[in-house]
């Protein structure tokens, strides 16, 4: 049996969704630097690679803010280094965690 690994790919970054919005979520009242997110997901073998089309994807959706470190001004991802950048929960993600909202692309 051949393994198709476009659907394991597909099937990965709903999986690391879910787990890069559920670690974010961890202090859901602030804002976790996105470097310190990805180095406790790399520990469970999510490549930078992946974390950052997760992050992509979330903000996108608006299940994540993300802003500067330094400045405290909301950002997009493409224009800054993830390293400067860091994430909360919207209350729009944390519907999705808590089941009001559906999305085939988060497991949660």
């Amino acid at each position: 049996m051949r393994i198709d690994r476009r659907q394991l790919s597909a099937g990965n970054f709903v999986k690391n969704n879910g787990a890069v919005l559920r670690t974010i979520n961890i202090l859901r009242h602030s804002y976790n630097k996105l470097a310190g997110v990805q180095s406790v997901l790399a520990g469970n073998g999510i490549s930078e690679g992946e974390f950052l089309d997760c992050i992509h994807f979330l903000s996108e959706e608006g299940y994540i803010d993300l802003r500067d470190i330094g400045s405290k001004f909301k950002v997009v991802l493409a224009d800054s280094n993830y390293i400067v950048l860091e994430a909360k929960v919207t209350a729009k993600g944390v519907r999705l965690l808590a089941g009001g909202i559906d999305d085939n692309m988060v497991e949660v």
